[in-house]
């Protein structure tokens, strides 16, 4: 099957607000996409999920989303691929017969739904469970077949609301496959509370809180807000109260640890990974 030639997009939001009974959920956000993979990180109620749905127009809004240089309020949403948090299809549907369902939906002309099925199919490694019934599939693969009809259309940006959510260790590692699959060309937006997914799946990075952009760069640029603030305690040592707050708490060589955030910077400080810079710059920004 040939593939089509992926171009350069640009996606721009212009002082991007939303609010719900005059209570403000984003505050005049704005921020630049290219092509890419980006995560979305944000704790529950951080405003993810509300930034989606403006984008893909579920939601009215203030401001602007420019995609291409063209708004997206005037020239259509099919550009713009998206799976919801909470993806179930029709059970008794087979996968083929779902993605066909979606190229009616999105008002594909009949002559081209072969090839954007076998694509989005070939995309997501589904293509020897086409004809298996949607209410058979296991989590990750409805989750794929999500991924599957929100790129049927070949739209410019695709939109993953909490895609590796409730899947076990194995199903989150083919998930980085399809995300590789998908990718190119386009501008792919990962909302997660999961730091590792973004570290596996992410070049860039955007934190949001309280309905406001703290952060949008490099994935691994994020690990700076943690230089010289990361130390590792066990039980012992944690009764002398470190001037810290726990971080997490794990078993490391058969006994218990604790990695602390410092309150300030220390001279013997560990080596900060994505997860320890996100997490400072939370507290940061509170």
């Amino acid at each position: 099957m040939e593939l089509m030639e992926k171009k350069e997009n640009l996606l721009q939001l212009k002082q991007l607000k939303k609010a719900f009974r005059h209570k403000e959920i984003l505050h005049g956000i704005d921020a630049v996409l290219e092509n890419g993979v980006y995560g979305l990180l944000g704790a529950n109620g951080a405003g993810k999920t509300t930034l989606m749905r403006c984008i893909t127009g579920y939601y009215q809004y203030k401001g602007e989303i420019i995609l291409n240089e063209k708004d997206v309020r005037k020239t259509g949403l099919w550009n713009i691929g998206y799976l919801p948090q909470k993806f179930v299809g029709y059970p008794e549907l087979k996968v083929y017969q779902m993605l066909e369902y979606f190229c009616n939906i999105k008002k594909l002309p009949e002559k081209q739904w072969k090839d954007e099925i076998e694509r989005s199919l070939l995309y997501t490694n589904l293509e020897e469970k086409k004809n298996n019934k949607i209410k058979t599939l296991s989590g990750g693969m409805l989750r794929r077949v999500g991924i599957a009809q929100a790129i049927i259309g070949d739209p410019k940006v695709i939109l993953l609301d909490e895609p590796t959510s409730g899947l076990d260790p194995e199903e989150r590692n083919r998930f980085k496959d399809v995300i590789d699959n998908i990718s190119e060309g386009r501008i792919v937006l990962l909302s997660t509370h999961i730091v590792e997914d973004v570290e596996a799946c992410c070049d860039k990075t955007i934190v949001m809180a309280g309905g406001r952009v703290l952060y949008n760069g490099d994935t691994l640029e994020l690990c700076r807000y943690a230089d010289g603030r990361i130390l590792e305690f066990d039980d012992e040592e944690m009764k002398q109260g470190p001037a810290g707050d726990i971080e997490k708490t794990y078993i490391k060589k058969g006994k218990k640890k604790h990695r602390v955030i410092m309150h300030e910077e220390v001279s013997d400080a560990l080596e900060p990974t994505v997860e320890d810079g996100y997490l400072c710059l939370l507290k940061k920004s509170l």
